[in-house]
């Protein structure tokens, strides 16, 4: 069984920082994708930075510049560092671990959410 555990999100004023953590636990060998998604109320979830074993990335055009993503093999972890944030960035976040390399085989796994509220 594997699961991802979240962290860091909170209520935040516009212009302000965050910093979002994962840990994935469980019987892993290795992770190919790391990530995160995050799902605004009304609206469907949607892809916010994610990184591959080997250090590519990948955000959506409405973070870049503002949002870094980073990762730890040894520890399974994925960070999300958030500046510059804005009301329209208010969502819950979700990690996502893709192509997890178990016991079993392969896995894609989500963690539970994290609301993140950007607002005066």
């Amino acid at each position: 069984q594997v699961q991802l555990v979240e962290s860091g999100g909170g209520l935040v004023q516009p212009g302000g920082s965050l910093r979002l953590s994962c840990a994935a636990s469980g019987s892993i060998f290795s992770i190919y994708v790391m990530g995160w998604y995050r799902q605004a109320p009304g609206k469907q979830r949607e892809l916010v930075a994610a990184m591959t074993r080997q250090g590519t990335t990948n955000y959506t055009d409405s973070v870049k510049g503002r949002f870094t993503i980073s990762r730890d093999n040894a520890k399974n972890t994925v960070y999300l560092q958030m500046n510059s944030l804005k009301p329209e960035d208010t969502a819950v976040y979700y990690c996502n671990a893709d192509k997890v390399l178990t016991t079993t085989g392969y896995l894609e796994v989500w963690g539970q959410g994290t609301l993140v509220t950007v607002s005066s």
